[in-house]
């Protein structure tokens, strides 16, 4: 079995205005009591684990991971290896600010085993960033790709947002030029949500900004669309771009394909089987359950707040809610009918049938996929949530049993 292990660093140095992330600013003297809690929640996690498995990606987010040092990725690394498979071409990825990077720090990562990093680039507008909330500017971005090339990363993304306050179709086609000029192997867009408990939401609730229409957003999208498959990108998810094949994120992919993984870190989740855990959000809280070492069951750990069984109806929505984002890939119907002993096209008659007739989805069959059209990726939220219900088609109610 091939598994992905994902680790949360709720450090920041400050709270961007759009965040809604569990993390925490100006906590920075806590990381290494966080690393020797991550060290041994993983060790009795792993430990525990009822079968052989091979980890094919680790992945570090947050917050900002790239406040942690390359000694404390070093210790993790030795705890994985010492109690787990790890396949000798993972993938591992971490997260970064532009200003939290310099050379030394770069390099330092590369020599430790990460080889795929995830830069926030948000934008290339300085009034954007500022509106964001973020630190960092255009040279220290350059600065930072520039390092992580010479030090040998195979692997390089930027995260990009558009639908900001104040935001253009110019500026945002301004962004996009600057991070193809970057020629990162791959590109994450993602379209501003102002969530609650966000400064953004904050002046948002006092009238002191105004959202991005929706026409716009979407003039955005299409644009992105167009542009990035001009220069020679595939969008091979909703979100998210590559240059190649082997440019793209083998850690997301195990998300939207519904496969296993196992979470560590203040408030991260994880799913295996038909369990899906979460683990306690406060980075005080995390340490003292760690550090206390209670016993639990596989695939929780001691810092567990909450454990969910789903049963199969639960399950198949949650699979093609996921993976229908992937817009190559899709939903295999053979796969699907022989991981929940049902046909897709039987218990989704009509949600089926009205998204092939309104041409937002396709079938096709010589490849056994079910997946988004162009015009869906547009609406991809609308589609999804038609197959969200709690009412079983009559005949199927034995998918309710766990």
């Amino acid at each position: 079995m091939e598994i992905s292990i994902y680790f949360h660093i709720p450090f920041c140095n400050r709270r961007c205005d759009y965040c809604d992330f569990n993390t925490y600013a100006g906590l920075e003297r806590q990381i290494p009591e966080y690393v020797k809690a991550l060290n041994r929640e993983l060790e009795m996690v792993l430990n525990n684990a009822p079968t052989d498995f091979k980890v094919t990606t680790i992945y570090f987010g947050g917050g900002t991971p790239s406040l942690l040092n390359s000694a404390d990725y070093a210790t993790l690394f030795t705890t994985i290896g010492n109690s787990a498979v790890v396949s000798p071409d993972a993938e591992i990825s971490l997260e970064a600010n532009p200003d939290s990077l310099s050379d030394e720090k770069i390099t330092a990562y590369r020599q430790v085993g990460f080889n795929r990093i995830s830069i926030g680039m948000q934008s290339a507008s300085r009034f954007d960033l500022k509106a964001l909330g973020r630190a960092h500017t255009n040279p220290s971005l350059l600065a930072s790709v520039d390092g992580c090339r010479r030090a040998g990363f195979q692997h390089i993304n930027l995260d990009l947002i558009f639908g900001i306050p104040g935001q253009t179709l110019e500026s945002w086609q301004r962004t996009l030029r600057l991070a193809l000029e970057l020629s990162a192997d791959h590109l994450s867009l993602y379209s501003l949500v102002i969530e609650e408990g966000t400064r953004l939401r904050r002046l948002y609730d006092k009238g002191l900004l105004v959202e991005v229409n929706d026409d716009l957003a979407a003039d955005m999208y299409e644009t992105a669309m167009e542009e990035l498959a001009q220069a020679g990108y595939s969008q091979y998810e909703i979100s998210n771009w590559a240059k190649n094949s082997d440019a793209r994120c083998r850690h997301n992919l195990q998300y939207w394909r519904y496969a296993p993984y196992l979470g560590f870190g203040a408030g991260a989740h994880g799913f295996w089987g038909s369990t899906r855990t979460e683990n306690l959000h406060t980075i005080q809280e995390y340490m003292q359950a760690v550090n206390l070492k209670s016993p639990a069951a596989f695939p929780a750990g001691c810092a567990c707040q909450s454990t969910i069984t789903m049963n199969r109806w639960e399950m198949m929505q949650e699979n093609l809610m996921v993976s229908l984002r992937l817009t190559e890939e899709g939903v295999s119907l053979s796969r699907f009918a022989e991981r929940y002993g049902v046909e897709l096209m039987e218990v989704f008659p009509h949600q089926l049938e009205k998204n092939l007739r309104e041409g937002l989805i396709e079938y096709d069959e010589e490849k056994d996929r079910l997946r988004l059209t162009y015009r869906g990726r547009l609406f991809g939220n609308r589609v999804f949530s038609q197959f969200v219900s709690n009412k079983v088609p009559k005949g199927y109610e034995h998918l309710l049993a766990q």
